[in-house]
């Protein structure tokens, strides 16, 4: 198996509904990371990435989170329907999807 040129994180974090913070598993983080899978065979990416579910990254508002690493680019809200989007544009093409980019300013000063 040749070495991955990129790692994503998928936040499936799962907490009680009524959790202050929220989840990215409440938010469809689960079905996030499996289109991801889906999309990744229909790709023909299976060779090099590697996607993994993570638990709490930290941003719990602007779930589901996605992390695409080494580009450290961190993604929020997002949906199946943007996994194939993130996979094109950024994993085969290079361009971060700037739609779906977690602002800075969540990070605080």
């Amino acid at each position: 198996m040749p070495k991955p040129t990129h790692h994503i994180l998928v936040c499936t974090q799962a907490r009680p509904p009524d959790h202050p913070r929220g989840s990215c598993s409440g938010n469809g983080s689960k079905e996030v990371f499996m289109r991801f899978m889906m999309e990744m065979a229909r790709l023909n990416l299976v060779f090099k990435l590697i996607v993994t579910e993570s638990s709490c990254m930290g941003p719990c508002a602007f779930g589901p989170t996605v992390v695409v690493y080494p580009d450290g680019v961190w993604y929020q809200k997002v949906t199946p329907n943007d996994v194939a989007e993130i996979l094109e544009q950024h994993i085969i093409k290079g361009q971060p999807v700037k739609r779906l980019l977690l602002p800075d300013a969540v990070w605080g000063p």
